[in-house]
């Protein structure tokens, strides 16, 4: 006789399966740098096609990066979670070539709600944006067990 015994994924798996479906992510070049419950890490490179006229990075650019973030922390227990409403602000700018790094931390986690803070810097650790959402979990898992 055996017992299955069920195991939680690792928040490594969870991100890896995460970027796997995020095409938006992967289409800006986002990736993962580190994640654990509460926490992910997430690097972009700022591309010509970021900018705006003015020649800086677009807000809303810098806005998917930290929403980004915020969703691979907020889903590291491999419990789905989405972003409900956000504020951001540009204390910086960015601009084409910088190496941004998006720093997410759970602020507060009670059952299904989340607050979530967003750290964007360029690689210099020069500050660019300081994000705050707000997150509800699903109830579906990223990875099911088999």
């Amino acid at each position: 006789m055996s017992v299955e015994v069920a195991t939680t994924p690792l928040p490594a798996d969870v991100a890896q399966a995460l970027l796997a479906g995020d095409h938006c992510a992967q289409s800006h070049g986002i990736e993962c740098r580190e994640v654990d419950e509460g926490f992910a890490v997430m690097a972009m490179t700022v591309r010509e096609d970021m900018s705006n006229s003015l020649g800086i990075c677009h807000g809303g650019i810098i806005f998917l990066l930290a929403d980004t973030a915020l969703a691979y922390a907020a889903s590291a227990t491999n419990l789905a979670n989405i972003t409900t409403t956000a504020s951001i602000s540009y204390p910086a700018a960015a601009r084409i070539g910088d190496k941004l790094l998006a720093e997410c931390r759970v602020a507060h986690q009670s059952g299904k709600a989340g607050i979530y803070d967003v750290v964007v810097r360029r690689e210099d650790g020069n500050l660019v944006a300081v994000f705050r959402g707000n997150t509800l979990r699903t109830g579906d898992q990223i990875l099911r067990p088999a």
